[in-house]
């Protein structure tokens, strides 16, 4: 079941967020989907939890002693690579029918809203795994953890759009500007 609703939102079709077209898509009734997972937010976040186990946990992507600017390249390596498969298609397209507000998704889609916060964090430790060992400040590292995923989905929507931008040109220079950043003053 999972399967099938990861492929289906992975479409894009933004009708591919039903459940009930989920349901037909899988050969089964809404009605056996809500006995499974209670509800749609009890599905939504079973497919969730479905991509991170696919995902399994973030590797630091670097050995230990590397430097600062071989790790930071590892980790904007790590999340574009991420964002080019297709469960993040299928991620970004449910995303998009949800609630932007968190405080109306917490209510809505208590279950869906607590699978992706459990992201966030999982990807704040990777962050600070990946950082451990150097004397780098935590709140910086707290603050590129928050600004990676999003400069990274900028740089591959550019790239599935198509674009004249050199894209490794970007990836280094947001990987140069984190460096800076982080550097020890």
């Amino acid at each position: 079941m999972l399967d099938t609703a990861l492929r289906s939102l992975a479409t894009g079709d933004p009708a591919a967020v039903s459940g009930n077209r989920i349901a037909k898509e899988i050969g089964a009734t809404w009605g056996a989907v809500k006995y499974q997972f209670g509800d749609i937010d009890g599905l939504w976040a079973a497919v969730l939890h479905r991509t991170a186990e696919r995902r399994g946990d973030l590797p630091a992507s670097a050995p230990a002693d590397a430097s600062l600017e071989v790790r930071v390249g590892a980790i904007v390596d790590n999340m574009y690579e991420g964002l080019t498969v297709g469960d993040s298609r299928a991620i970004e397209n449910l995303r998009a029918a949800l609630p932007r507000d968190r405080e109306e998704l917490e209510r809505l889609y208590p279950r869906t809203a607590a699978e992706f916060a459990s992201w966030g964090q999982a990807w704040l430790d990777t962050c600070r795994r990946a950082f451990s060992g150097l004397d780098v400040d935590p709140q910086r590292v707290a603050e590129v953890a928050a600004f990676i995923p999003g400069a990274m989905r900028g740089i591959v929507s550019e790239k599935q759009l198509g674009t004249y931008t050199d894209l490794d040109l970007a990836r280094r220079g947001i990987t140069n500007a984190i460096v800076s950043y982080l550097q020890p003053q």
